[in-house]
């Protein structure tokens, strides 16, 4: 592993102009020169040869807000102006007070690199909150107050010498640990929250977590502590960077080999939580899609159930994540909904509020987990009819591929236009809940169910649109809209999905005129009460209204 680190132009450039400024500073009535120093995550990366573009820089001597106004100053002297180029300018400035208005830091865009000043601090925590007291500390204090001692290292700007006040940070790299700079149980119950950053960064970098820290990150007392100091919305921000990460599937496993899936993945209040057998069974699912998202395109052949799968349901690069978060819910599958809160209503899926609560995820991503789970027996009835209807030699095969193709059809329209994300997490669930042996046959369906989706065309059925629309159809039928219209337009689908080569309005509706017809009289029969129910109502609300006047 290098022990020095080279810069790149901007960088250079950077660091050349922050000297400047700390010398101008120098020259100030009532200032001493402040010492400059970038750190963590930067000097990390850099010594592992990764390009970064987010720099913190820490200051000795004042607030990084101080600081930030006195650079913008020198920066506006004419002197300065002649000689950086106009790129080197200040385009954004913004204040972030912490908690101790004297230890505000700023943020800063400058040549393209996004930069964060602060100054050196150490902390002091209370017993009941992870916001620490801060105050103005030395190197050695800032480094120990971090999460880890490969990000705790620095690059002295004076000297271009890298610092290692925690005396592991550089052993740790080599031998690719995530380790606390003191002692993990005390770091850990400090801020709880840095479990899910030592998970993050050993599933980021490829390391190992020290044995002593993973000790202290399964202690029950840590995770108590944990429920009561940190929000959930950050922990959704750690479990979102994780699942976008690199290595989301080594995120999933250091969580489930050290017990912590039901402290995250939660219903805060409930004792609602997945079996011991599903929570047993998640690794099959996060190993097989880790093997499906590894697949190469150069490995379709037709044959190769796991890139028919890979191929039909990954459209781009984006589609990673939502598997991802998907495959986080799977212990959660066959949990019972609760119940509703008003009679006759349907409550969510369990997976649904864990994600909601547990995580605070997006409503586009609680929705995506709730049909995924809603739809889950769905699916492995879709794909069991298609391997059912395969296996026979009944003469009415034409027959018998319309049906399909219109049931198919219905499914993915009920589906919806994240239908695979859906059977993703179908695959996952049955993947989990069978024997090893069982999970290449169960792959082989899939690819075959998927095939024959493609082949019928069905891949992009939710988008269908009916060939005529409810105006054309009361039109034709000589009657006014009504609740008969919708309905209509589900046959028109129906036929549509059935005779994909006929794109003829006016066939679609000769051939269900009977049927359409039955529905119109079937609206026309319930219309009378209907209308006569809304009457009384409506006259009622005026007699009311008349008689309080």
């Amino acid at each position: 592993m290098r022990k020095t680190i080279t810069l790149s132009e901007q960088e250079a450039t950077l660091r050349q102009l922050l000297l400047d400024v700390s010398n101008y500073i120098g020259t100030l009535d009532g200032h001493s020169r402040p010492q400059l120093r970038f750190t963590g995550g930067w000097v990390r990366d850099k010594l592992l040869g990764v390009g970064s573009k987010d720099i913190d820089i820490a200051i000795d001597s004042m607030t990084g807000y101080h600081f930030g106004m006195l650079m913008k100053q020198y920066l506006e002297q004419p002197d300065t102006q002649a000689k950086y180029p106009k790129s080197v300018k200040l385009s954004k400035i913004e204040a972030n007070p912490d908690k101790s208005k004297h230890l505000e830091t700023t943020t800063a865009h400058i040549m393209g690199l996004d930069i964060d000043l602060v100054n050196l601090r150490k902390e002091t925590y209370t017993e009941h909150s992870r916001n620490p007291q801060m105050e103005f500390g030395t190197p050695e204090d800032d480094a120990l107050r971090r999460d880890a001692t490969v990000n705790a290292m620095f690059y002295h700007l004076d000297n271009s010498e890298i610092e290692d006040f925690t005396g592991r940070g550089f052993n740790d790299m080599e031998r690719g640990m995530i380790k606390t700079p003191l002692s993990p149980y005390q770091t850990f119950k400090d801020d709880p929250l840095r479990v899910l950053r030592a998970v993050r960064f050993a599933s980021r970098l490829a390391y190992s977590i020290d044995p002593e820290d993973e000790r202290a990150m399964s202690d029950p007392a840590i995770w108590e502590e944990f429920k009561l100091k940190i929000t959930r919305e950050r922990v959704g921000i750690e479990i979102t960077r994780m699942l976008r990460g690199p290595n989301p599937r080594q995120s999933l496993h250091l969580i489930d080999r050290l017990g912590l899936y039901k402290t995250i993945f939660t219903i805060p209040g409930s004792e609602s939580s997945p079996p011991g057998t599903a929570l047993s069974n998640w690794q099959k699912a996060y190993d097989q899609l880790q093997v499906i998202v590894n697949a190469e395109s150069e490995e379709f052949d037709g044959q190769n159930a796991v890139a028919i799968v890979k191929s039909t349901l990954f459209n781009k690069p984006e589609d990673v994540y939502p598997m991802w978060l998907l495959c986080a819910f799977v212990p959660w599958a066959r949990v019972a909904r609760p119940a509703p809160k008003k009679p006759g209503g349907v409550a969510p899926t369990s997976a649904k509020m864990s994600a909601q609560e547990g995580i605070k995820a997006d409503n586009d991503s609680a929705k995506l987990i709730d049909n995924a789970v809603s739809h889950l027996e769905s699916i492995i009835q879709a794909r069991h009819a298609v391997i059912k209807e395969e296996s026979t030699t009944n003469p009415l095969k034409r027959k018998q591929e319309d049906v399909s193709r219109q049931e198919q059809g219905l499914f993915i329209r009920e589906w919806g236009s994240n239908w695979r994300c859906s059977v993703m997490y179908a695959i996952l669930t049955e993947i989990a809940e069978s024997a090893p042996e069982q999970h290449h046959e169960i792959l082989k369906e899939y690819a075959g169910w998927l095939s024959t989706l493609k082949d019928l065309d069905l891949l992009e059925a939710y988008q269908l649109k009916p060939l005529v629309d409810g105006k054309k159809l009361a039109k034709e039928f000589e009657t006014k809209d009504g609740p008969w219209v919708g309905k209509a337009l589900k046959v028109i689908i129906a036929w549509q999905l059935r005779t994909p080569d006929n794109l003829s309005p006016e066939t679609a509706i000769s051939e269900n005129r009977e049927q359409i017809t039955g529905l119109i009289q079937e609206g026309n029969h319930a219309r009378p009460s209907d209308v006569n129910g809304e009457r009384d109502g409506q006259k009622g609300k005026k007699k009311k209204q008349g008689k309080g006047t």
